[in-house]
């Protein structure tokens, strides 16, 4: 079984520490084509979380018995006869979110972030440690694709959770400005994403050097009482 902080490490690596999209900076293409609004962020990640996480654990299961000089064509196979299967999921359940996905549920084959998690930790550990680290690995490029997805629909058309009736047939997107807000074409646009996309990788740096800072800054003597 998988120690706890084993899976402290795992949970803390995918989401925080090794962000694909915030310090690996993989996956671009659905990254500023798809964030246009936070629902298509959400929901194409959690494809990509599914995918992942069971490519994961085929791959931790086979490892020793996939020749190490066919591993990428093999790998390449797993991942996509998972991606088909998700992909035929969304098309039966939810077709009218997949026809405004698009193409980019059959591009999780290509996606770096599942070949690169496939090939650098997954062939070499355990299925279980595996399929944990596909999970959180999908779940920082989750909550990254829907901070940047609700920045960018926010910004530029003043709602949220823009397209949920895609998913939820009886709720409705937000409008959190006023209706006559002319909204920000630049934040709908690729470019706009690059900038909110600079500007999330620099609060994070900012994060983490004021977290350095505190546990360098010396601790304050406590003073005793006595009699002198």
């Amino acid at each position: 079984m998988i120690e706890r902080d084993e899976f402290r490490t795992i949970a803390h690596n995918g989401v925080w520490k090794q962000n694909t999209s915030l310090i690996q900076i993989l996956g671009l293409c659905p990254l500023l084509a798809v964030t246009t609004n936070m629902v298509n962020g959400v929901m194409l990640s959690l494809a990509t979380i599914l995918v992942m996480a069971l490519s994961n654990f085929a791959v931790a299961s086979l490892r020793n018995f996939i020749p190490h000089e066919i591993r990428i064509p093999v790998f390449i196979l797993i991942v996509a006869a998972l991606v088909t299967v998700v992909d035929l999921l969304f098309n039966a359940n939810l077709h009218e979110l997949y026809l405004v996905l698009g193409i980019f549920i059959p591009l999780i084959v290509t996606n770096c972030i599942v070949l690169a998690r496939v090939e650098a930790f997954a062939a070499k550990n355990p299925p279980l440690h595996a399929t944990f680290d596909g999970i959180f690995m999908g779940v920082g490029m989750l909550w990254t694709l829907a901070v940047l997805g609700g920045l960018r629909e926010f910004i530029g058309a003043g709602t949220l959770f823009s397209g949920i009736d895609l998913v939820f047939s009886n709720l409705q997107p937000l409008q959190v400005l006023p209706a006559d807000y002319p909204g920000l074409l630049l934040a709908i646009l690729p470019p706009g994403a690059f900038i909110l996309l600079g500007c999330m990788i620099a609060w994070k740096n900012w994060v983490e050097a004021r977290a350095a800072a505190r546990q360098q800054r010396p601790a304050v003597p406590v003073a005793t009482g006595g009699c002198h």
